[in-house]
């Protein structure tokens, strides 16, 4: 009796099993979504990085994305650049913008031997816990916290803490603006900026808003806002707001004429040649130090003569 019982119970749970199986079966060939076959495309293209850069959840949410837009215009993978987007563009039939390739620039130059110490942090190693506690170790309230968050938050090992001045430095070698550090600084000092044409940039190297003297007091390299640069700049890149000067990269055309006027060395230049006046007095030794040898061999080629 029990044993009838038994398979009684089993048969009825397989039966129920079996239509179970058969109801979801059917719900999902009624219901089903037919997915773009080009998606497994486009995202075999990405480089799987899923770091968000794009502003997606993934190089999956991208893919669905490019396949789904009617254009590619602002769709990028910072990561693959305008390679990759190219061959997704070759894929979908869609032309892609070109556009300049970025990388993060830490906007504080206020190292450890111009931004006096005065407390210790013993704390956790976090910007964002410190820079919701107070000010930090000095007296700037702008600067770079120092403790890493940006560091932590790069999957491509392109940014380091500096341990002689204390501030987050960037490999633009291996940077690929996918704006992870951007969003870890609890101060907003790291932003995407034009890389430039041969890795050539101009940028004001502090977010400091206090006043001028309050600003020099806490750090020697700040920005005063005294607004020498922005009259200088004859493409109007430059404006000077809550005390602080900004360089649009989008209107600056790199002549470098602020950088010249800075009183405090707050505009910084990166990866230019020498100055022309520099390479003018290269070029006037130069001439001098040939004409000073072609008369030593014309005073031999004589002396020569007198002696044949």
């Amino acid at each position: 009796m029990e044993l009838n019982l038994i398979v009684i119970s089993l048969i009825a749970l397989g039966v129920t099993g079996l239509l179970a199986a058969l109801v979801l079966y059917l719900f999902a060939r009624k219901f089903r979504v037919e997915e773009d076959p080009r998606i497994d495309v486009v995202q075999e293209l990405l480089p799987g990085a899923n770091c968000g850069g794009c502003g997606f959840a993934g190089c999956r949410a991208l893919a669905e994305a490019c396949c789904k837009s009617e254009s590619l215009d602002g769709l990028l993978c910072p990561v693959g650049g305008s390679e990759v987007m190219d061959k997704i563009g070759e894929v979908l039939g869609m032309s892609v913008e070109k556009s300049d390739p970025l990388v993060a620039v830490v906007r504080c130059n206020g190292s450890c031997d111009v931004r006096e110490k005065r407390s210790e942090y013993d704390g956790v190693k976090s910007c964002k816990i410190l820079n919701s506690l107070y000010v930090g170790e000095t007296g700037c309230g702008f600067g770079c916290l120092g403790c890493g968050d940006c560091v932590s938050s790069c999957q491509f090992d392109a940014i380091h803490i500096n341990s002689l001045t204390g501030l987050a430095e960037v490999d633009e070698e291996k940077c690929v603006a996918c704006g992870s550090c951007v969003k870890s600084c609890p101060r907003h000092i790291i932003e995407l900026r034009k890389k430039g044409p041969k890795s050539r940039r101009v940028w004001v190297d502090c977010v400091n808003r206090d006043k001028g003297a309050v600003a020099r007091k806490n750090c020697k390299n700040a920005c005063i806002g005294c607004g020498k640069c922005q009259k200088e700049c004859p493409f109007e890149a430059i404006t000077v707001e809550n005390n602080v000067a900004y360089i649009d990269w989008r209107k600056c055309r790199l002549c470098r004429k602020c950088v010249a006027v800075c009183p405090t060395g707050a505009i910084h230049e990166l990866n230019f040649p020498v100055r022309a006046q520099v390479k003018e007095e290269v070029k006037e030794e130069v001439k001098v130090e040939v004409k000073a040898e072609v008369k030593v061999e014309n005073e031999v080629k004589s002396s020569d003569d007198i002696k044949q």
